[in-house]
């Protein structure tokens, strides 16, 4: 009777993380910043380059980030894209509070999506929750998202930990703008500082 009793404690304590570690990503095409570490198994990569001002230049990361790319008076930046082709039985992001880029001319699927540019990158939003609602997505690797208008959505089985961009755009004849929703940083003015989140497994 003992030995059963062990068991079901364990299975109390553990099954929520090995349930999590099989959740897929949700279907459609999108995009998310790529990590030190890599992006999803199966996912195709790119990069974007910015060209930032050239005098004095105040471009900026948080101390010990883990963007994967190449970092000084500019800027660039790799991408993990979901493949079309990938099956995937769930349909839907989660409800919550944060963003992700996307990919295409549709939004991937979500009833509350709002779009914006910045800098001709396209963004998709989630505002339909709380951040403070843990969310099931992957846990098998680390990955980004972005800040909405709350501190970063808790993730269930993941650490996070928030990491920031500075762009130091041009000073002159610069054309920034933004409308709509967009993530937290973004705005009309010269420089941007965007806010992500960082996710990394527990344990």
């Amino acid at each position: 009777m003992k030995n059963r009793g062990v068991l079901v404690t364990l299975c109390f304590t553990f099954c929520p993380s090995v349930i999590a570690a099989f959740v897929e990503w949700p279907f459609g095409t999108y995009t998310l910043v790529k990590p030190k570490s890599g992006c999803p198994s199966g996912w195709q990569e790119g990069w974007r380059s910015q060209d930032s001002e050239d005098g004095r230049n105040r471009n900026s990361l948080s101390f010990g980030h883990h963007f994967y790319g190449s970092f000084g008076r500019n800027l660039k930046f790799y991408y993990c894209t979901r493949n079309p082709n990938m099956f995937s039985g769930r349909r839907y992001w989660p409800s919550g509070n944060y963003c992700i880029l996307k990919h295409g001319a549709s939004c991937p699927k979500g009833k509350k999506g709002k779009t914006f540019f910045f800098k001709c990158v396209l963004f998709f939003v989630r505002e339909d929750g709380s951040y403070k609602t843990k969310v099931q997505l992957p846990t098998r690797n680390p990955f980004f998202l972005l800040r909405f208008t709350s501190p970063c959505q808790v993730v269930q089985g993941m650490y996070v930990r928030e990491e920031s961009v500075k762009f130091d755009d041009e000073d002159r004849n610069n054309k920034n703008s933004v409308s709509g929703k967009y993530p937290m940083g973004a705005s009309n003015g010269r420089n941007q500082r965007l806010l992500y989140c960082y996710y990394s497994p527990l344990g």
